[in-house]
């Protein structure tokens, strides 16, 4: 059985051996390996200098088992499938389904209930089988081998299987390697170690042996520690190895990816409706049953009554609105760029409150541009950049994001040709040294040679004795360099990354240089280095405020760049928290921290989800744009997952949609789709639940009264059935501007008042026509003329209850439904009127109405228009205060 990590205990250094590994640390608590020396690592994990024996190896693996971070095995995709049928809206509908099969023989509402049921059983079942994809990905993080020494007779390295490392294995690697495991470095030479897929910060860091004590906002900031899925990007190191498998911090992403994610708002949403409407059914069912049952003596056919009422209650056209809505947003949003993998996902888009997003890319153009060329007090400079040109231009080396920029920045600025056309010599870049340097020739008869040397400002003022300061080489003294770190600490403060650059002349006859020629050299200036902020970025900032959505920056960057970032494109800093500050804070105190501070800096993984978490608990619907593994437990987290088709395999898996365009304003119109989406889909919930309820007690309260069935059951199921028919084109309904320029949540509370208001204005006009029907028509009489009068009224006031409930404002007045919406709700319509003179009537049991009935009818709608109308301008007014 596999042994768990748990948290180190330092005092567990001094109990005797057997007892050192009775456990092993979590990785929150690597930070503690980080300040221990090799002989106390090598005393806790009871290894050596020269590895573990064979013996060792195969103990361990059977401890703490094969260094996997996703389990292989997989749950069959048969119970996959049946596990979906437990949810309470398909248990009801395939009810529903089934009673109108075997007791109603209604094949047709079966076979329309059982196809809507399926549709969403396998939509959630394929959701799920992708889910699990994102966590398989993270195996593909890290090489098929490693090199590790093992106490053997030869003493040797040999190449092993990467699933073989256990903790306690020193491993050597080198440029070109993936860290195969959480390790601590014990020996290093120039290792740098891009960290990029954990931190999303391009930019290599340097790593060290040191293990004194290191104050650190993250656990990625730690000098000594490399991480599973990292890769070395230059030099080479020795490292014994701390944790594998599921618990280095890539198999905690992979754990957390595998758990069942939240419910979002969406799905609470449907499963609140849902059990509402099946209370609803479960109290109103057996009552009309009962009360027919005891007043006309009939049970089997109150029984088949009460069924058909049953049914006529279901919103079993919510699997296909849901469907039908969620499909064209997603069509709609390809439009925009955004490539939709989880359909519910795009409900949660339009309620979105809050987007979380980090700064590169989005409010920054993601790359590296040279803004500024300067001498030491701050002012323009060309001979500044033209030096830095020559020493960019002629170095053989490997050229990085910084010279790239210098280069571009050359080429796009037309710089002339410089006198120094020849190189004599170059002085490579190292990482002790953190410069290098060009030796260049003069090309005129003079055939001067000239230095130049670029590189961190901490290792180039050391080596100058002069600066060239208005134009005139003048020594520095302590007055040049504190005007001089004034002018980088100014650049610093601004976002800017600050590279020196400095000259002197040569002796021509010299042909061969080395390090120690960098001396005494003339401090030219500085060129500083930004990633921009985009155009765009300030305006999509302005729309998505304006349609209710607040941007928190969430960046494993430091607070001085993205405070700046921020200033530029128009983001007021509100409050600011450090991830080290967040790994201190309680889960109560986070949520306020969440709510006061809209800017989170120096973040892990787990800072990100945690917020996510917390404004998710605070009744946030939280979106999470991110492109990193280290962003995969958020986009989990967050109700909507984004992610860029740039981005790693293991973020896209884990994000709802994919951006195809890493852009605020991409989103800010994927928000109005989902809005208008959500909309559509709250309009057939409205519609669908006042309409059912109000018709509801119009037949509990006929059952009371009439010696005969209000309805036959074969009349409440094709009334039905052509109500949800009218509601059929909801998806491609037009949703008003009002409706899109705030985020929109579920609100059942809301939705049952409604409903209780809404309701009762249709059984008030069923009382009318049922009073007209008995004693105008003598309906007492005539059976199927009174369900026949009944029948056309109820479906031609639901109908016009679709033209009411679809908008806010009034109807066809200050707002139109779309062309496909009038065409199918006045085709029903026509149909409700025609079925009674139709060769259907004999079936349904309807008969010809009398023409002194629809003048009446007329008259009754205009009046319930009114009324509806005012009530529900009345409950709009009352809801808002």
């Amino acid at each position: 059985m596999k042994h768990h990590f748990r948290a180190l205990d330092l005092f567990r250094l001094s109990l005797p051996d057997q007892q050192l590994h009775e456990s092993l640390p979590h990785a929150k608590d690597i930070r503690r390996f980080s300040t221990l020396t090799s002989d106390e690592l090598y005393h806790y994990f009871k290894s050596r200098e020269n590895g573990l024996t064979d013996s060792e190896v195969h103990s361990r693996i059977k401890r703490y088992g094969l260094n996997i971070i996703a389990d292989k095995q997989k749950k069959h995709l048969i119970l996959i499938f049946l596990s979906k049928f437990k949810d309470p809206l398909t248990l009801m509908l395939l009810v529903l389904a089934a009673i109108n099969v075997f007791y109603i023989e209604d094949f047709r509402s079966a076979s329309v209930i059982g196809g809507m049921t399926l549709i969403s059983v396998i939509l959630s079942f394929t959701q799920e089988i992708r889910s699990g994809k994102a966590a398989e990905k993270l195996n593909a993080i890290v090489s098929s081998s490693v090199t590790v020494r093992r106490f053997k007779q030869s003493d040797d390295l040999f190449e092993i299987p990467l699933s073989m490392l256990v903790p306690g294995d020193i491993i050597h690697l080198g440029a070109g390697d993936i860290v195969p495991a959480d390790i601590r470095i014990l020996v290093s030479k120039d290792l740098f170690v891009n960290q990029s897929t954990l931190t999303g910060e391009a930019l290599p860091v340097e790593k060290f042996p040191e293990s004194h004590e290191q104050a650190t906002d993250t656990l990625f900031d730690l000098a000594n520690i490399c991480y599973m899925g990292s890769n070395i990007e230059s030099g080479t190191a020795i490292g014994i190895v701390l944790q594998t498998g599921k618990e280095t911090y890539v198999g905690s992403i992979a754990s957390s990816l595998q758990r069942t994610p939240d419910p979002t708002t969406f799905d609470i949403g449907i499963q609140k409706f849902t059990w509402m409407m099946m209370t609803f059914m479960l109290i109103m069912a057996p009552l009309v049953i009962v009360v027919n049952g005891l007043l006309k003596h009939n049970w089997a056919e109150a029984f088949l009554f009460g069924l058909s009422v049953a049914v006529g209650l279901a919103p079993e056209m919510l699997p296909m609105i849901v469907t039908v809505n969620l499909a064209k947003g997603a069509l709609n949003l390809s439009r925009k760029k955004v490539i939709v993998k989880n359909l519910h996902a795009i409900q949660n888009f339009g309620a979105m409150d809050v987007l979380c997003t980090d700064k590169t890319g989005t409010l920054t153009q993601d790359t590296i541009i040279l803004e500024r060329h300067i001498d030491i007090a701050g002012n323009d400079n060309a001979h500044v950049i033209e030096l830095a040109y020559l020493n960019s231009h002629y170095q053989t080396g490997l050229k990085n994001l910084l010279d790239t920029a210098v280069l571009k920045y050359a080429q796009y600025e037309h710089l002339p040709m410089s006198l120094y056309t020849s190189k004599i010599d170059e002085i490579p870049f190292d990482f002790i040294r953190k410069r290098m340097s060009v030796i260049v020739e003069k090309n005129d008869v003079s055939k001067a040679h000239l230095m130049i040397t670029k590189g961190a400002v901490e290792e180039i003022l050391p080596l100058c004795t002069a600066a060239d300061h208005d134009g005139s080489i003048v020594g520095l003294d302590e007055s040049m360099k504190k005007l001089a770190f004034q002018t980088v600490q100014r650049l610093n403060e601004d976002g800017f990354r600050v590279i020196a650059v400095a000259s002197k002349e040569v002796s021509p006859v010299q042909t061969i240089y080395s390090s120690s020629d960098e001396s005494a050299l003339i401090l030219n200036g500085f060129i500083a280095f930004l990633d921009p902020p985009k155009e765009s970025a300030k305006g999509a900032l302005e729309a998505l405020a304006l349609y209710g959505v607040t941007v928190k920056v969430l960046t494993g960057d430091n607070d001085i760049v993205t405070r700046k970032i921020c200033h530029d494109v128009g983001l007021a800093v509100s409050g600011i928290y450090k991830g080290s500050q967040i790994d201190a804070m309680s889960d109560d105190a986070l949520k306020l921290a969440v709510e006061e501070a809209n800017l989170f800096v120096k973040l892990s993984p787990d800072n990100k989800a945690r917020i996510v978490h917390a404004l998710n608990q605070n009744g946030h619907t939280t979106g999470f744009l991110g492109d990193g593994i280290n962003d995969a437990p958020a986009l989990r987290m967050a109700d909507v997952g984004l992610s860029v088709d740039t981005a790693t395999d293991i973020a896209k898996e884990s994000a709802d949609m994919i951006l195809l365009e890493k852009s605020l304003l991409v989103l800010q119109e994927g928000v109005v789709s989902g809005r208008e989406v959500f909309g559509n889909i709250v309009k057939y919930i409205k519609m669908g639940a006042s309409s059912n309820f109000g018709n509801m007690f119009s037949v509990l309260g006929a059952s009371i009264f009439l010696p005969f069935l209000p309805m036959r059951p074969i009349q409440i199921l094709t009334n039905n059935f052509l109500y949800d028919l009218s509601q059929a084109a909801t998806p491609t309904d037009n949703v008003d501007p009002e409706f899109i320029a705030k985020p929109r949540k579920w609100d059942i509370d809301g939705l049952r008042r409604f409903m209780f208001v809404m309701g009762p204005v249709s059984s008030l006009f069923d009382y009318i026509l049922f009073a007209v029907m008995l004693y105008v028509f003598n309906g007492w009489h005539n059976q199927s003329l009174f369900q026949t009068g009944w029948f056309v009224e109820s479906l031609v006031s639901q109908i016009m209850i679709v033209h009411i409930l679809r908008t806010d404002k009034i109807p066809f007045i200050q707002s139109m439904a779309s062309a496909p919406v009038l065409i199918m709700t006045s085709l029903v319509m026509v149909l409700a009127i025609w079925l009674p003179y139709s060769l259907f009537s004999e079936a349904l049991g309807l008969s010809a109405l009398p023409q002194m009935y629809w003048p009446i009818l007329f008259a009754m709608m205009l009046g319930y228009v009114v009324l509806a109308q005012a009530v529900k301008t009345w409950y709009n007014y009352q809801n808002k205060l």
